[in-house]
């Protein structure tokens, strides 16, 4: 029997549970399992005038016809308006969370993909909340995980996520560095079958430091750890300018670039693919691929989210799997 990919629906009140419908479209050889509170499936499904037949799911072999999309059953504290956030439900987003990692850990499902949840109100409702990745990352019990975003074209993974500018400096150390290039290395190896992966490194500074007139961390931290797995035979750079790394000519042979904080890396990527990328989160026990947009609230209900990125993420979860 193919195990089933469970896939989170988000934040009640986004675009999460309009794009997980459009997954009744799809035929598969897995079984595809939405976690979600079906009244609000139907509700949303009403809304945008959608056809579908949910199916509880205990463990069918067989993955759904279209125009069905199986579920289980994720109770809502309280009734959900498309658009409207409301902190009660909190902790319903947090069980999607929960389970779609135990059934990974223990091996009930093959793994994950994550639509949008809103990091805001989870914490509003008293929950402390930095992100699905921190998330699982804690729930899993690894020391890192990185984060890795990826067009068609373009894999950007990230040595520091979701931190303010001000203290990325001082969080980039050779420890986090040697870990997230094992990481990175050890999951373009293994998930994505990679032999000898190329990386391209961002500097942190502008021009790299320019030998030390702009900053220092290029020469003191980073250049000596890329130096090491250079010395040991790994096809890496050392520390380029960000501005121009991201050019045809330095990317056309590159498996992915290594950003030293979110917003280095993910514009350019996202200006490349923005609603055909995903976010993969390596170092997991588990496959995890997620969205690359957020909950548009503004767009909930109304018809006019585009699926694509989840689409996408589900592909590449279940290419993976087979690997």
């Amino acid at each position: 029997m193919a195990r089933p990919l469970y896939i989170t629906s988000g934040e009640p009140a986004g675009i999460g549970p309009d794009i997980c419908l459009s997954l009744a479209e799809r035929l598969d050889q897995r079984p595809l399992v939405v976690l979600v509170d079906q009244d609000l499936m139907r509700q949303r499904a009403q809304q945008l005038g959608i056809e579908v037949e949910l199916i509880e799911y205990h463990g069918q072999p067989n993955s759904c016809e279209k125009g069905q999309l199986y579920i289980e059953h994720v109770a809502l504290h309280v009734p959900v308006i498309a658009g409207e956030l409301n902190f009660q439900n909190a902790a319903y987003v947090i069980e999607q969370l929960k389970r779609s990692a135990e059934y990974a850990m223990t091996g009930k499902s093959v793994g994950l993909a994550t639509a949008p949840v809103q990091k805001s109100v989870i914490n509003d409702a008293g929950i402390t909340f930095s992100g699905h990745t921190e998330f699982y990352q804690e729930f899993a019990g690894v020391a890192r995980v990185v984060m890795m975003l990826a067009t068609k074209t373009l894999r950007v993974a990230l040595a520091t996520t979701h931190l303010p500018l001000r203290a990325v400096a001082d969080a980039i150390t050779a420890e986090r560095l040697h870990q997230v290039i094992d990481i990175l290395l050890h999951d373009l190896k293994t998930k994505f079958k990679i032999a000898q992966p190329r990386i391209l490194v961002c500097g942190l500074n502008p021009h790299a430091g320019e030998d030390g007139y702009l900053g220092r961390e290029e020469i003191e931290v980073i250049n000596p750890v890329l130096e090491r797995y250079r010395h040991n035979g790994v096809n890496m750079s050392l520390c380029l300018p960000a501005d121009t790394l991201f050019t045809p000519e330095h990317l056309k042979d590159a498996d992915a670039v290594l950003a030293m904080y979110h917003d280095q890396g993910l514009p350019v990527l996202k200006s490349q693919g923005f609603g055909e990328a995903i976010n993969i989160t390596l170092g997991l026990p588990f496959i995890r691929t997620s969205v690359d947009h957020g909950t548009a609230l503004s767009l909930a209900g109304t018809g006019l989210a585009k699926s694509s990125s989840l689409q996408i993420a589900v592909d590449l979860a279940l290419d993976l799997a087979r690997q």
